[in-house]
Parts: structure tokens; C-alpha cells; sequence
């Protein structure tokens, strides 16, 4: 009775007798046949308990630790008295011509969840690479549902589709979408055209980054919705400004002195106002001893303020603000910003609207770099499409 328990509790299987166990080095043997039963015969429906013979089959298991499962299998086959048709046993455990037990695949799409690699879970379930990847085709990507709030963004996939995919989330209620083989006006268009115009009215934010052919997109798919730029990427756009000055003023500096700016330069790009005291002086006496530094570090500071406002009509002054002393500065790295800022001023207002990010996207995009690396790039988009919705539902 407690042999029996174990079987059903710890391997799944549901009336097997276990009759013999042997361990080898990384292999664990378990010999095992089913209960002897009344079967239904599968052509004249009459019952039988004849048995015809026995046979043997290798079933593999999932991994138990450090080493793999090998069940024998002693598989009875019946015989119908009546019209004496052979079949074989019903069981829980492994589908008809299968060598991999149902709990064997079942752990290799559990493992496919992770950002493990195919190779990797193959070695794991002593298993080919193929097999995994013919498992894994099984996966049928679900179906899309435009949301109310819709994330846009695109990472590095270098796929045979091309150097950059786009992916597509949902950041209110934490759902990887789709992934588009590329962030092409042309790409986004035969996506979004396949949705029909009532469907696309449900969408009312569009959150993006400051790609044009986002904001060319979205004007012509989405027209009742507003476009929010993601703050990070308005925000880099002006500390890649001001890392471009103290770069400069560096290299005007003698080498000692260069590299202590080199070593320093995580003080400034942190907020002023959340230095200790001993920092802060350290980064007046680096700002004295560069005029378009300390401007530059000033204009950074006074545009985190300005990301800082608690309202729409806060962030509007702010912002003005910021485009009178980025007037005055005289310096070309900031212009560039204030004309970039400019151009996309009304999708930045926005993100002071709405309280939607690219957050969860860029969390995602961290997940999909991280399978990348594990399985030294992937080459097969599709394949590659499927892993990451696969890996990211529910």
C-alpha cells in the first residue's frame, strides 16, 4: 500500500507496480509493469483479461537530481476472445510509440518557461537538442488582443529577419503581446492593418520611445489615442549630452587629473541633492575646474527638475524653464537636445498625463538577452518569437 502511494505521489503514476530498482552511476533504473485489468477490446467492444504475451520497452523519465530516469516498461498485450484482435494496455504514463515518459515532457515545457537554452535542456534530460526543438514547435503562440495601453519598443535579436525585432506589451497589465520581425514603418503597418478599425479604437495610449516610425504608426492606426514618450529615453537624450562635454573637457586635462574625472564620473551623474556633503564638495571642486562643465552639469540638474514636477502645468513651466537657459548655455550639445526635446515635446507632456512606462517592456527586453546569451544568439525568428511569448505567459 505505501509502495503503491509513492508511485502514484512522487512518479505520477497511477495504478503501476514498481518491481525492481537499480542504480548506476547517473542513471536510476525502475522496472515496473500496470495492475492486471478487464480491457475493453478496441473493435468489438467485448471485455478480456487474456494476455497475449509481454513486452519490454525503455521509457526515459525526467531528471531526478543528478541523474536520469530509465523505466522499464513491461507492457502487456490482450487478446479479445471474441474476435481476436491484439492490443496493448491501457496506461497513464507514456502515449502510444513514445520512448519519453509524459512527465518528461511535461518537464522539458516547464524548462522552456526559463531562459535556458534548447542544448542546455537537452543535456539536462539526457535527450537531443532536435527532440527538445521538436517538443517546443508544439507551443502554438496565443492570440493577440489589442489593449488599452500599448508599449512599443525594439531590441538587438540579430535574427535572420534582421538586426532589430519590436515587441509589443501591454505595461498595465504585464502581457508580452507579439514580437514583430522588424521596427519598419513597413513591419508595422501589415501588423497593424490586420486588426480591425473597432479593434484598434480600444487602444487610447500609445507608450514608445522616440523612433519616428512609432509616431507615424501610431497617428495612422491609433487615431483616439495619445502618444507618451518613455521618460528614460528623453531622459538619456540629456545625459548623453552632458557625457559628451565632460568627455571633451577630460581630455583637455592632465593625465592624472583626467583619470580622477574618469573614476568620478558616477558623482556626476547622480542628483546633486542626493550626495553626501563630502560628495557634493567633491563635485564643486571637479565643476570649477571646467565653465562648460559646471553649465552642462546645471542644464542636466535643472531637467531632472523638471522630470521631477508633480503636474502636467508644473512640467509645462519647468520645461520652459529649461528652454531659456538651454538658450543662453551656448552650448551645441544641448542644442541638439533642446531641438530633439522640441520635435517631441508633446509625447514628452504626455508622460506627465498618464502614469504608463516602457518599464516593464525594458524588463522583458533584459529576460530576452539574457535566453540570447544563454543560447549564443538564435537565428530562426519564428522559433525565437515563440520562446519569448512562451517564456513570458502566464
Amino acid at each position: 500500500m505505501l509502495l503503491s502511494h509513492y508511485t502514484e505521489a512522487l512518479l505520477g503514476f497511477k495504478d503501476a507496480i514498481i518491481t525492481k530498482i537499480e542504480s548506476r552511476p547517473f542513471v536510476l533504473d525502475i522496472w515496473l509493469e500496470m495492475k492486471r485489468d478487464i480491457h475493453e477490446c478496441p473493435c468489438c467492444k467485448d471485455l478480456t483479461e487474456t494476455i497475449h504475451d509481454y513486452r519490454m520497452h525503455e521509457i526515459k523519465g525526467p531528471p531526478l537530481g543528478e541523474r536520469f530516469i530509465l523505466y522499464h516498461y513491461r507492457k502487456r498485450r490482450y487478446v479479445c476472445a471474441s474476435c481476436g484482435k491484439r492490443f496493448d494496455e491501457l496506461n497513464t504514463f507514456v502515449p502510444r510509440y513514445h520512448r519519453m515518459s509524459s512527465q518528461l515532457v511535461a518537464f522539458i515545457i516547464k524548462e522552456l518557461k526559463n531562459t535556458d537554452s534548447l542544448k542546455s535542456i537537452s543535456k539536462r534530460c539526457n535527450i537531443s537538442p532536435f527532440t527538445v526543438s521538436r517538443l517546443f514547435d508544439f507551443i502554438a503562440p496565443p492570440t493577440v488582443k489589442l489593449p488599452e495601453v500599448l508599449s512599443i519598443d525594439e531590441f538587438k535579436g540579430n535574427t535572420l529577419a534582421g538586426k532589430y525585432q519590436c515587441i509589443l506589451t501591454d505595461p498595465k497589465n504585464h502581457q508580452v503581446l507579439d514580437i514583430l520581425p522588424g521596427r519598419e514603418i513597413h513591419h508595422l503597418s501589415s501588423y497593424f492593418s490586420s486588426f480591425t478599425r473597432e479593434e484598434r479604437s480600444k487602444v487610447k495610449v500609445v507608450v514608445s520611445d522616440m523612433w519616428k516610425p512609432y509616431q507615424d504608426m501610431a497617428q495612422a492606426y491609433f487615431k483616439n489615442a495619445i502618444l507618451v514618450i518613455d521618460r528614460f529615453h528623453y531622459i538619456r537624450q540629456i545625459f548623453w549630452a552632458f557625457d559628451k562635454i565632460r568627455k571633451e573637457e577630460q581630455r583637455r586635462f592632465s593625465d592624472e587629473r583626467r583619470k580622477y574625472f574618469k573614476r568620478s564620473k558616477k558623482l556626476l551623474w547622480a542628483r546633486f541633492r542626493k550626495l553626501s556633503e563630502d560628495n557634493k564638495q567633491a563635485v564643486e571642486v571637479m565643476l570649477a575646474a571646467s565653465y562648460r562643465l559646471r553649465t552642462a552639469y546645471l542644464l542636466k540638474e535643472k531637467f531632472l527638475e523638471f522630470v521631477d514636477a508633480s503636474s502636467l502645468e508644473e512640467a509645462k513651466q519647468k520645461l520652459h524653464a529649461w528652454y531659456l537657459f538651454v538658450a543662453s548655455s551656448n552650448l551645441p550639445e544641448f542644442n541638439y537636445c533642446f531641438n530633439t526635446i522640441t520635435r517631441w515635446q508633446d509625447g514628452i507632456l504626455n508622460s506627465f498625463r498618464v502614469p504608463y512606462s516602457n518599464g516593464y517592456t525594458e524588463g522583458v527586453n533584459n529576460k530576452i538577452k539574457v535566453l540570447k546569451r544563454n543560447a549564443f544568439g538564435v537565428r530562426n525568428f519564428e522559433r525565437f518569437r515563440t520562446r519569448i511569448l512562451y517564456m513570458m505567459s502566464g
